[in-house]
């Protein structure tokens, strides 16, 4: 329940509409629990059949187990500078001008190829059959690879100019398109039709400096930018659906939805840990919407580190959102400045709470709302 302030005006808030995923796991996994090893995150790819994540890392590849809390070294050769992809038995990666495949099972290399003209390789999508697609980050083109015969794959640069700077890429097959997310400010979100190689822009972004793009198994899309730090679900016709924050995501780089394990990782450039966000829905209870209220919760109370702070905005506003101990004194500010409309979950991972009361502060224009939880 949250308690609303609004022009001397008090008033019960009981309803917190749901959203379609909601996070009901999530994990922090520093460098400390790595032995000092992740020191160039850039990107993070899951192995469905073996049930682990690996990290690229510079130039080595590292293996995490899929509760995030295992590491080991993925081979003895294997390196990747920035994009992954499974693809049937092979990791394919992003190792300076060329894309290398290594076996799943043994961890050798069993392809290399370079690609002709390229500068600043950055993001890989692949079909799951046989196609690989690669952004040049500075070069702005995109790079097809046919990869059926290791000993004769072939490269075909498919779009020669994106006219802005590509980044993360992902192969959208319900709508036989790459969708690729940019660099800069006002970042745009574009699409390759790979019926024609034709390139269109889907979305002009308010958001700077877009990384990484992934889909999940209901066609929506999640994408990381550093400017604000967060991800940013949209539909599949790029409306904003869901908006994620944490005081752990830095600089989001490459991310990864793991579909058959309903999970989100990403990789935080900016402090070398890797946050694991679970996509589940779990139950809350449906109750009317009042026109002019906002929702404030915390979940699940008792809240621990899988816990959110959820609210949702009728329409773009300033936004602050503090969090306090029982005694007044401010913990954090976990959001300041203009934030869209929609759904906003901040998650409380990495704030190592201590056991006690806590109250979200949260003023949106000349409105304060407040809610508290227990640790």
């Amino acid at each position: 329940m949250g308690k609303v302030v609004n022009k001397a005006e008090l008033a019960l808030l009981t309803y917190f509409r749901p959203m379609n995923k909601l996070v009901i796991f999530l994990a922090m996994l520093p460098a400390a629990l790595m032995g000092q090893t992740l020191s160039s995150v850039e990107s993070v790819e899951f192995d469905a059949v073996s049930h682990r994540f690996f990290a690229s890392n510079g130039n080595t590849i590292i293996i995490v187990d899929g509760n995030g809390n295992e590491v080991d070294y993925f081979g003895s050769d294997p390196e990747s500078d920035y994009g992954m992809e499974v693809m049937d038995t092979v990791l394919y990666g992003i190792s300076g001008s060329s894309v290398k495949g290594f076996g799943l099972v043994s961890g050798t290399q069993v392809m290399s190829k370079a690609i002709p003209g390229a500068i600043f390789l950055n993001g890989m999508a692949s079909d799951g059959d046989h196609r690989l697609w690669v952004t040049d980050f500075n070069a702005k083109k995109i790079h097809e690879l046919d990869v059926t015969d290791f000993s004769n794959v072939t490269t075909t640069e498919v779009v020669s100019n994106t006219t802005t700077t590509p980044n993360g890429i992902v192969y959208d097959a319900e709508n036989n398109r790459l969708v690729f997310v940019n660099w800069g400010s006002g970042a745009k979100i574009k699409a390759v039709d790979l019926a024609t190689y034709e390139v269109t822009t889907l979305l002009t972004t308010t958001l700077g400096n877009l990384d990484g793009i992934d889909l999940d198994d209901d066609g929506s899309f999640y994408v990381s930018s550093w400017s604000p730090n967060r991800i940013t679900r949209f539909t599949n016709e790029f409306v904003t659906d869901e908006i994620i924050t944490a005081p752990g995501i830095s600089s989001p780089a490459d991310i990864c939805v793991a579909v058959s394990i309903d999970t989100l990782a990403i990789p935080n450039s900016g402090n070398n840990t890797i946050t694991f966000v679970g996509l589940s829905v779990p139950d809350f209870v449906n109750a009317p919407f009042a026109p002019d209220d906002i929702s404030l919760m915390v979940y699940p109370n008792p809240a621990t580190e899988a816990s959110a702070i959820g609210f949702e905005l009728r329409e773009s506003n300033e936004v602050e959102l503090l969090l306090y101990d029982d005694r007044g004194t401010l913990v954090r500010q976990l959001l300041s400045g203009v934030q869209p409309a929609g759904k906003q979950k901040v998650l409380l991972t990495g704030l190592n709470l201590a056991p006690g009361t806590y109250i979200c502060s949260l003023k949106v224009g000349e409105q304060l709302f407040t809610t508290s939880f227990t640790r």
